[in-house]
């Protein structure tokens, strides 16, 4: 597989599992942007950058899947994040899927 390929298909993946990643670290609490970005660097080594998550933000909220909430209580305000009920609903049907996908793949993996 040249470099390209695999690189592209990387990208498809990481995208895939982007935003359940996002409505995993919403889950325990709310969160504004960079501190979703802080937290899945910390904790994943997953960098994101500004341009790819605020529009991931954006379309989740107009799903209904996020509620967003301005707070002006830090030095400047800042636009909270947190899983609405359809949001809990779906990382909950997310998380069974992937756990389903994941297992059938390495069970392929444990073969080779």
């Amino acid at each position: 597989m040249s470099v390209k390929v695999l690189q592209t298909w990387e990208e498809q993946l990481r995208r895939g599992g982007l935003e359940l990643a996002i409505l995993l670290v919403l889950s325990p609490c709310q969160r504004y942007g960079l501190e979703i970005i802080g937290y899945l660097k910390e904790r994943t080594d997953l960098v994101v950058s500004e341009g790819t998550i605020y529009p991931i933000l954006g379309r989740l909220t107009r799903l209904g899947l996020l509620k967003a909430e301005w707070s002006a209580e830090s030095s400047h305000p800042r636009k909270y994040y947190h899983l609405s009920a359809p949001g809990r609903q779906r990382l909950e049907e997310m998380i069974s899927h992937w756990k389903l996908f994941s297992h059938k793949i390495d069970r392929l993996i444990e073969e080779s």
